[in-house]
């Protein structure tokens, strides 16, 4: 078996294998065919996807997103990851970068199942898509979305260095949104101007 295909996974073929990531804990390949019936699982669980925007999904949602998110690997290059144990392949979540249908960006997404809470895997495997979106791609502007009241996806936020832009909040389904937005170059100028730096 060529390396492509270790890295990718036997049913990911035409995968580029600069799309997958490592981090210390995680193997992220772009979302497949094979992960189907994680993602429906997670999907279709509320502990993991009540908060996420859309909700809870059937199985044929979440086959048709799959669909979706697969073909955004092929147009865009950008897109969902699933996020694996990188020894035993356990299925941990989803995270990644999408267009929002709303208008306000490409926006960080992620969503773990809650036993795999609070060890930090979802920062990791955030972070990781953050880097690729801005080193390997050059994005100059990511966004991501969290309710007011989820501390947990707050605090993840701003623990990998995206600000809170408080003027662009908004309501949604009677929740209060927060947005968060990740730019490289606004980063290196606020931490310029710091105070005492001058």
């Amino acid at each position: 078996m060529n390396e492509t295909r270790l890295q990718c996974g036997p049913d990911l073929p035409l995968c580029n294998p600069a799309w997958v990531l490592r981090t210390g804990r995680l193997i992220m390949r772009p979302v497949a065919a094979r992960d189907e019936a994680d993602i429906a699982a997670l999907k279709a669980d509320p502990r993991a996807f009540a908060m996420m925007l859309g909700g809870v999904r059937s199985g044929l949602q979440t086959r048709d997103e799959l669909a979706a998110d697969i073909r955004a690997w092929g147009a865009l290059g950008i897109g969902l990851w699933s996020a694996r144990d990188v020894t035993t392949e356990a299925f941990y979540g989803i995270a990644g970068i999408l267009a929002r249908a709303d208008g306000r960006g490409l926006a960080l997404r992620f969503a773990f199942w809650p036993e795999a809470r609070g060890q930090g895997l979802a920062r990791e495997a955030a972070m990781a898509a953050l880097r690729f979106a801005h080193d390997r791609l050059g994005l100059p502007r990511i966004v991501a979305v969290a309710r007011e009241s989820n501390p947990a996806s707050r605090a993840l936020l701003t623990g990998i260095g995206m600000q809170e832009e408080p003027e662009q909040a908004f309501m949604r389904d009677g929740f209060r949104m927060l947005l968060y937005a990740s730019e490289p170059g606004r980063a290196a100028l606020t931490q310029w101007h710091a105070p005492g730096r001058e």
